[in-house]
């Protein structure tokens, strides 16, 4: 089922084209990562499916309504990027407010447990620190029981800790059958959560797939190991006493080595992770 999308979308903001004929379909039960540069677009195609924003071509709908209606935006949490609280108000009364929004909310001390916030109900939003405000406003995002999250770099600041609670609830909001759109400049964090990734630059959709898909789409594997100071290989980068290199046939590579009789000390055959998949891709592109 598709709860959200964005059909050949265009957006401008003067001569700036934010978006260019952007189609992003958000299916139920499913973690999207939308990941991109700054000023690709990603902020901007997320108020346009928010119904903050009016597409200048295309549409966007929510649970196959607008997304300006109250209807549709009753199944949404949201992440937003930045966030401005009231300093005076505590933090308990804040999730109490938001979710009292909510026909099914969660209750404040699920949302205390779930994202260990505790020590800072009682507290003054005005005098939390950047990171505890951060933790804050995605447990918001959850407040609702929402059917869709909207995540825009939701651990930006983050602590370690807080970050894997972060992790955590999303994982529990998929398995419970929810949707989440998420937003990051952490590739880790889109490769430990994301089963399907949308790579927008310059406001167009340039590769849409898992991210087992667009490992692969580099065709390349990486191989290192521990080689001697004075031998070299062709493409090959020297980090430490190790050689590392990125090739289209790993095998042939081994197989080479092993008969001219190189070591292959602490030998490593893996595909490239998402981060190094997309280096490839922009190197290329």
């Amino acid at each position: 089922m598709i709860v959200a999308e964005l059909d050949a979308v265009t957006k401008r903001f003067g001569a700036l084209t934010a978006l260019d004929r952007v189609t992003l379909r958000l299916r139920e039960g499913d973690v999207t990562a939308l990941l991109g540069p700054n000023g690709a677009g990603k902020t901007t195609a997320i108020a346009v499916l928010l119904g903050l924003r009016s597409p200048d071509a295309g549409a966007a709908r929510l649970f196959d309504l607008d997304p300006r209606e109250p209807d549709a935006r009753r199944s949404v949490g949201v992440v937003p990027q930045e966030t401005a609280f009231p300093p005076t108000l505590r933090a308990v009364e804040l999730l109490d407010l938001v979710r009292r929004h909510y026909s099914h909310p969660a209750t404040v001390e699920a949302l205390s447990d779930r994202f260990g916030l505790a020590p800072l109900l009682g507290r003054k939003l005005g005098g939390l620190s950047g990171g505890e405000r951060r933790l804050v406003a995605v447990a918001l995002a959850f407040a609702g029981g929402p059917r869709l999250a909207v995540l825009d770099e939701p651990t930006t600041g983050l602590d370690v800790e807080a970050r894997a609670r972060v992790w955590s609830a999303i994982r529990a909001h998929e398995h419970r059958g929810g949707s989440v759109l998420l937003t990051t400049h952490h590739l880790e964090e889109a490769e430990a959560l994301a089963g399907r990734v949308v790579l927008l630059e310059a406001g167009a959709v340039v590769d849409d797939g898992t991210v087992a898909e667009i490992r692969r789409s580099a065709g390349l594997t990486r191989v290192s190991f521990r080689a001697p100071p004075a031998f070299t290989l062709e493409c090959a980068v020297r980090e430490g006493g190790a050689l590392r290199t990125d090739v289209h046939d790993a095998g042939a590579l081994v197989t080479s080595l092993v008969r001219r009789g190189v070591p292959l000390d602490d030998l490593e055959v893996r595909p490239l992770t998402l981060e190094e998949a997309l280096a490839v891709r922009r190197r290329h592109a």
